[in-house]
C-alpha cells in the first residue's frame, strides 16, 4: 500500500511550521512535499535590520533542506490548483513546468504587497516583503546619501536625502526607525554640505503609529521616532507619486527620490484562482483550518480566513504570530486526518504580546501585557526573536554584538536594481529577471516604467534587456 502524499504550497511562517510539525508526527509514514520559490524560510520580522545593515541577508534565511528532515523540497511557484483532480501545477525557476498529485493539500502561500489606486505609486514606490526589496532599499538609500554628498544643487541634495515611508504599522515603523540610524551613520561618513541631515518621513491615514497595537506601544514608538528627527505625520498619506517626489493628501509636495510602501499586505493572488469562497481575498476555512466541502484541503496563514474563536464573527488578522501557530495546528490536523497523529483540534489563540525593534537599544514591547520601553524592551525583543528563529541564532547574535562595537559597512553591492523589484508583484521573494522564464500572469501585472526618469537620474543601471510580461489573466479563470 502506497504512503499518503501531502503537498504544502508555500514555506512562510505557516507553511514552514506545518511541514516541520507533519514531519515530526508522521515519522516517515507519509510523503511530504514542500513547494516554494526559494530554498529558505524568511524570518520577516528581522528584514528591516537587513536593510539597515545590522544583519547580513543570510542570517534571516533558514535553509529548508537543512532544517526540514523528511520533507522533500521542490523549487517552484504554483500556477494552478486543480481541486477536483487533486493536482498542483507549478513552474520551476528555469521555466520548466511540473505537476504534483496529493492526498492532502496545505495552502500557505502567504501575502504580497497591498496596492491602492494612487497615481504613480505602482511605478515609483517599492514594497518591503522580500529579501530582494530589502537589499535594493539598502543600496538605494546608501546611493542617495553618497550622491547627495557630491551634489552642488541644494534642492537636489535635499531631495536625495528625503526618504518617505508610507504605512505606520509594524513594518513601516521598524523600517523608518532602523533606516534613520543607517542614514545618520552614512551622513557622518560622507558629510553633507551645509550641515544637511537626512530626513525621514513616516505617513499613515491612521490617528497614531502602530494603530493595530496597544496604545502604550504606540506612544513609545512615536516618542522614539520623533526624538530622532523622524517627521511623523498621522492622518496623511500620498495622493500622487512621481520620480521627483510625492504629493501628500494635505496638498504639500515633498521632493524625494525614495518612496517605501508599507501600507499592508493582501493574500497571494493564487488564492483567488482556487474557486472557493473568499473573505477579502482569503480562503474561508473552518476552525480546523479545512476548506468547507474539501476535507482534503487545508489553508493557514495569510492565505486563509480563519475564524477567531475569541471574537465570534471575526477572522484572525494577517500576522506572523498567527501564521506560525496556525501552521502547527494545520500540521497536526493533517496528520490526524491520515490517522498518523493526535486528535485534531480547532485553532484558538492567546495574545502573548508584541515587540517592535526601533534600532540600537530602543524598542517597544508588551510581553504578556506588561508594557516595556528602552533597553529592557530591546533585550526582550531580541530575546524573543532569537527564541522564535528556527535557525541561525548564533550568527544573528554575533551580528548584533559586532554591530554594537563596530561601524556598519556603508557600501553598495549593486545586486538588485529598481526595475527588478516592482511593487505590483505576486513574488516579492524573487527579483524580476530580464529574459527570464515566464511566470503566472498575476506576477507580471506591474506596469512598465515608461515614465520613469533616466537611469542616471535615479542612480540605477538600465535593464540589460526587455522584461518579459505575460498576457493579463483570463477573468473566467478567476
Amino acid at each position: 500500500m502506497s504512503r499518503p502524499h501531502v503537498v504544502i504550497v508555500g514555506a512562510g511562517f505557516a507553511g514552514y511550521r506545518a511541514a516541520r510539525t507533519l514531519a515530526r508526527l508522521t515519522r516517515n509514514q507519509a510523503d511530504i512535499t514542500l513547494l516554494n520559490p526559494t530554498d529558505y524560510f524568511l524570518y520577516l520580522p528581522l528584514l528591516p535590520q537587513v536593510a539597515a545593515g545590522t544583519l547580513e541577508a543570510r542570517r534571516v534565511t533558514v535553509s529548508l533542506p537543512g532544517t526540514l528532515h523528511g520533507v522533500r523540497m521542490v523549487l517552484g511557484e504554483a500556477d494552478h490548483i486543480d481541486l477536483d483532480g487533486r493536482t498542483v501545477h507549478y513552474s520551476d525557476p528555469e521555466g520548466g513546468i511540473g505537476t504534483l498529485g496529493y492526498d492532502r493539500l496545505v495552502l500557505a502561500v502567504g501575502s504580497v504587497n497591498k496596492l491602492l489606486p494612487i497615481p504613480g505609486v505602482a511605478e515609483h514606490a517599492h514594497g518591503f516583503r522580500g529579501l530582494p526589496e530589502a537589499l535594493y532599499l539598502r543600496d538605494h538609500v546608501t546611493r542617495q546619501v553618497e550622491l547627495a554628498a557630491g551634489e552642488d544643487d541644494p534642492k537636489v541634495r535635499a531631495a536625495r536625502c528625503t526618504f518617505v515611508v508610507v504605512g505606520a504599522g509594524y513594518t513601516g515603523t521598524e523600517v523608518a526607525a532602523q533606516m534613520q540610524l543607517l542614514t545618520d551613520q552614512l551622513a557622518r561618513r560622507h558629510p553633507l554640505p551645509g550641515g544637511l541631515r537626512p530626513r525621514w518621513m513616516l505617513l499613515d491615514v491612521a490617528e497614531r503609529v502602530l494603530p493595530e497595537m496597544d496604545e502604550r506601544l504606540s506612544r513609545t514608538a512615536d516618542r522614539v521616532l520623533r526624538s530622532r528627527g523622524v517627521d511623523v505625520r498621522m492622518g496623511t498619506s500620498v495622493k500622487e507619486a512621481a520620480h521627483d517626489g510625492v504629493l501628500l493628501t494635505d496638498g504639500e509636495f515633498v521632493a524625494s527620490r525614495t518612496l517605501v510602501w508599507c501600507v499592508g499586505v493582501r493574500p497571494d493572488p493564487l488564492v483567488e484562482s482556487v474557486g472557493q469562497p473568499l473573505e477579502r481575498g482569503r480562503l474561508i476555512v473552518d476552525p480546523y483550518l479545512q476548506v468547507p466541502g474539501r476535507p482534503e484541503v487545508f489553508a493557514c496563514g495569510d492565505a486563509a480566513a480563519v475564524p477567531d474563536l475569541e471574537r465570534p464573527g471575526a477572522f484572525t488578522p494577517m500576522t506572523a504570530q498567527h501564521a506560525w501557530r496556525q501552521g502547527r495546528v494545520a500540521g497536526e490536523n493533517v496528520a490526524a486526518s491520515l490517522a498518523l497523529g493526535r486528535r485534531r483540534r480547532v485553532y484558538r489563540h492567546r495574545d502573548l504580546g508584541f515587540a517592535v525593534d526601533l534600532g540600537g537599544v530602543r524598542a517597544a514591547a508588551n510581553p504578556f501585557g506588561i508594557p516595556l520601553s528602552g533597553p529592557a524592551a530591546g533585550a526582550v525583543t531580541r530575546g524573543y526573536h532569537l527564541a522564535a528563529l528556527p535557525g541561525n541564532r548564533v550568527r544573528v547574535a554575533a551580528d548584533w554584538l559586532l554591530d554594537a562595537v563596530l561601524p556598519r559597512q556603508g557600501v553598495q553591492l549593486g545586486l538588485v536594481r529598481s526595475w527588478s523589484v516592482p511593487l505590483d508583484t505576486a513574488s516579492p521573494e524573487l527579483p524580476r529577471v530580464p529574459g527570464g522564464p515566464e511566470r503566472r500572469p498575476e506576477q507580471d501585472r506591474a506596469p512598465e516604467r515608461a515614465d520613469a526618469p533616466p537611469a542616471a537620474e535615479r542612480g540605477d543601471h538600465p535593464a540589460p534587456g526587455p522584461v518579459k510580461r505575460t498576457d493579463p489573466p483570463d477573468p473566467a479563470a478567476q
